[in-house]
């Protein structure tokens, strides 16, 4: 693209956003309105693949928190030989990975709840 073209594209998706965004904020350009005026798909950018390897990077590491949260909530359920309470169970999922990570090794000498609550408070 030259770069008449390119600043002559921008200048017309940027006067498109402002009067979209000004005179009605929940009007957005669509997908294909902004690939029609760039005269590209969004999948060849360079921005578009790093997104979309952040939201891959963001999932992996949600999915490893809600594996760790399932896994220490039940070596706990065992360990302590009763369920844990929602409340309990909520305050363990909101823990930081490398919190829950030292969880999984100090739950080894946790004999009740109280020593698990004194584990959370000291956190």
């Amino acid at each position: 693209m030259s770069s008449n073209k390119f600043i002559a594209t921008h200048k017309c998706v940027e006067t498109q956003f402002s009067t979209n965004y000004f005179n009605n904020p929940q009007a957005y350009l669509s997908r294909a309105e902004v690939e029609i005026m760039l005269g590209i798909t969004l999948q060849q950018t360079r921005v578009y693949r790093e997104i979309k390897e952040e939201g891959r990077q963001e999932g992996r590491q949600e999915g490893e928190q809600e594996a760790t949260v399932k896994l220490i909530v039940r070596q706990l359920t065992k360990r302590l030989g009763q369920e844990l309470s929602k409340e309990m169970q909520a305050t363990i999922s909101h823990l930081p990975l490398t919190v829950l990570e030292n969880l999984s090794v100090a739950l080894l000498d946790f004999s009740s709840l109280a020593d698990l609550q004194a584990w959370l408070d000291a956190q």
